[in-house]
C-alpha cells in the first residue's frame, strides 16, 4: 500500500510542473495545492504515529 502511495505522490508532483506551454500560465497554483496536501498529509502521519498500513 505505501508504494502505491509513493508511485501515485510522483506522478501528481510530476504533472503539476508547469513544464508544457499550456500550463506555463498556471503560475503556482497547482504546485502549492500539492504542497497543502503533502502538509495536511504529514501532520495527519505525524498525529497518528506512524504511516498508514
Amino acid at each position: 500500500m505505501n508504494l502505491i502511495t509513493l508511485v501515485v505522490l510522483i506522478v501528481v508532483l510530476l504533472a503539476v510542473l508547469p513544464t508544457w506551454p499550456y500550463s506555463s500560465g498556471w503560475g503556482y497554483y497547482p504546485s502549492g495545492a500539492v504542497g497543502l496536501l503533502l502538509i495536511v498529509l504529514i501532520i495527519l502521519l505525524l498525529t497518528r504515529g506512524g504511516p498508514p498500513v
